[in-house]
């Protein structure tokens, strides 16, 4: 059975490389429900969150999140 490794774990040093995170990551990484996470891109929601990382267009059906973003939106959270 072969093996396949994320690009983080290819070159954790090249900055160039980025990571795609789907929304099952996304979930993980943060805590919280896939529809708390559409909440907080929605406009019309009372949860909106207008710095929240948008994500990506991956193809004619599906998204994913750059995981750099999200990581500095959490960042900006702490304080």
């Amino acid at each position: 059975m072969k093996k396949t490794l994320h690009m983080a774990q290819q070159h954790p040093k090249d900055s160039s490389r980025l990571r795609v995170m789907r929304m099952k990551d996304l979930i993980e990484k943060l805590g919280i429900s896939r529809s708390s996470i559409y909440e907080m891109l929605n406009p019309d929601s009372p949860r909106y969150d207008p710095t929240f990382p948008r994500p990506i267009k991956l193809g004619a059906r599906s998204v994913g999140w750059i995981e750099d973003s999200v990581d500095e939106w959490l960042r900006t959270r702490e304080e």
